[in-house]
């Protein structure tokens, strides 16, 4: 009885992971699922989003002391101010500076740019 219950659940989570085009995380999914199945804990969550990470069927990055997921081989970079520590979100599409150095095949990255943002150069002028 118990596996039809954990199958019932993993749906429900892969449903709910089905919906989203962007990163989430495994709270985020909780909050959702929690809703439909109240029932349903917090561990199971994050087991199951574990579970689709070794499957590589979710790809995982750290943001900001968070873990992120992805359905896609999205790419993570930020921009983050050594000042200020605000965190950026920054968007890059050309890996040529990767394919140079790196002779491997790429799947994704994720990338972490400190320096001064615009708003804290201003402060110091």
């Amino acid at each position: 009885m118990a596996d039809n219950r954990n199958t019932r659940q993993k749906e429900m989570l892969k449903q709910e992971i089905d919906k989203l085009d962007s990163f989430f995380t495994g709270d985020e999914i909780y909050g959702k699922v929690k809703k439909v199945n109240s029932k349903i804990g917090k561990a199971t969550v994050y087991r199951f989003l574990k579970q689709l990470r070794d499957q590589k069927l979710i790809h995982s990055y750290n943001c900001d002391r968070k873990l992120l997921y992805s359905k896609n081989k999205k790419s993570h970079c930020h921009f983050i101010c050594e000042k200020c520590s605000t965190i950026n979100h920054i968007d890059i599409k050309n890996l040529d500076f990767l394919k140079r150095n790196v002779k491997e095949e790429v799947c994704h990255f994720q990338i972490d740019v400190y320096g001064i943002c615009n708003e804290c150069k201003k402060l110091s002028n």
